[in-house]
């Protein structure tokens, strides 16, 4: 095992029933790892890796993740390394297949459906330096095979400061393989110029975007069509999308190729540790499925695979299997048991 263990944010809910008016502060460091930021909500919790949840000021505990996945599966992450790899190579097979098919002529069989991916890989902490370069280790050097030329990447940045700070960072390395573009999305207007930028792409990536860009996000990839688009660490959280609106339907039509997040549900007497995690290995988005994996009682540090999701799964499904978990492992319950057996024993009953 990787010396180098990664640490991802726990996103933390709060049995209802057992809501209290202050919770105590979790540790610092529960695990030896890799830190990332903790994104703390006591109701209601967003359920996705989005840039604003890991870049939250408070800090989080964090799992060293030891899998006990079985090999059938897709094991997730234990070093900032592999996590990074495994994001970067779902990706790039899935946009392999749309950047190397001909393109259909106008008026020619049904209109082709547009690729938009998704992906939702934590950052290390708060500042613009870690988002520019996760930025960089995901999309340069793309391992894309195209046939004919080099793979051409525009990526549209929030702001200036985190624009100029991301040309800076790709300016450490050139590839033969593909050009990147770095461009402040508030910039993209109507003119010439810019509408050359944008068709000259072969893929358009919206890093860490905020819901009030959204009318342009999907101005911009209506533009692009049909070429592949991709949100990167969105800012909003999975649950807000049913609330969007007219873009609720934009924002859900984006396949999610990539997702690793932390997950924590505190009840009365216990707290449990969960890791929600995607990845659309094989390219094939429709065959991969949403694993929860929780903290073996026995050995601090080992996670399990306990369900398995074919879509998406809410917060409310989370904190279910969650809750379940704790109740059958949870003290109370245990004597509970103990006494029932006790009383079986005496009356000779099983």
């Amino acid at each position: 095992m990787a010396s180098n263990l990664l640490r991802f944010p726990l996103q933390r809910t709060t049995n209802f029933s057992n809501l209290s008016p202050s919770l105590p502060p979790l540790p610092k460091t529960l695990f030896p790892s890799l830190q990332f930021p903790f994104h703390q909500q006591k109701i209601q919790l967003n359920f996705s890796f989005s840039h604003q949840n890991l870049i939250h000021k408070s800090h989080i505990p964090s799992l060293s993740i030891h899998s006990a996945v079985s090999p059938n599966s897709y094991n997730p992450p234990t070093t900032k390394e592999e996590a990074i790899l495994q994001a970067k190579t779902c990706l790039s097979i899935t946009l392999e297949k749309p950047l190397n098919n001909p393109r259909l002529s106008a008026g020619k069989l049904k209109k082709q459906k547009q690729p938009k991916l998704r992906v939702e890989i934590p950052v290390s902490n708060d500042s613009d330096e870690s988002l520019t370069q996760l930025a960089f280790d995901i999309f340069q050097d793309l391992p894309v095979r195209r046939k004919d030329s080099p793979i051409s990447l525009l990526l549209l940045w929030p702001n200036p400061t985190l624009t100029d700070l991301a040309g800076t960072t790709f300016l450490k390395s050139q590839s033969s393989n593909q050009t990147v573009q770095n461009i402040d999305i508030s910039s993209v207007s109507n003119t010439d110029s810019y509408n050359k930028v944008l068709n000259s792409a072969d893929v358009t990536v919206f890093l860490a975007p905020d819901k009030t860009e959204l009318e342009l996000i999907k101005r911009i990839s209506d533009g692009v069509y049909p070429k592949p688009v991709v949100i990167f660490n969105p800012k909003w959280g999975f649950e807000e999308e049913s609330g969007f609106g007219e873009l609720s339907g934009f924002v859900g039509s984006f396949e999610v190729v990539y997702s690793f997040m932390g997950i924590e549900v505190r009840g009365l007497l216990s707290k449990k540790k969960a890791v929600v995690f995607r990845n659309a290995k094989d390219g094939v988005l429709s065959g991969d499925k949403w694993l929860v994996l929780v903290e073996e009682e026995e050995e601090e540090g080992k996670l399990k695979v306990v369900t398995k999701y074919k879509k998406r799964p809410t917060i409310g499904e989370i904190e279910n299997v969650l809750y379940n978990l704790m109740a059958v492992n949870s003290p109370v319950t245990k004597s509970v048991k103990f006494f029932r057996d006790l009383v079986s024993n005496v009356r000779g009953k099983k």
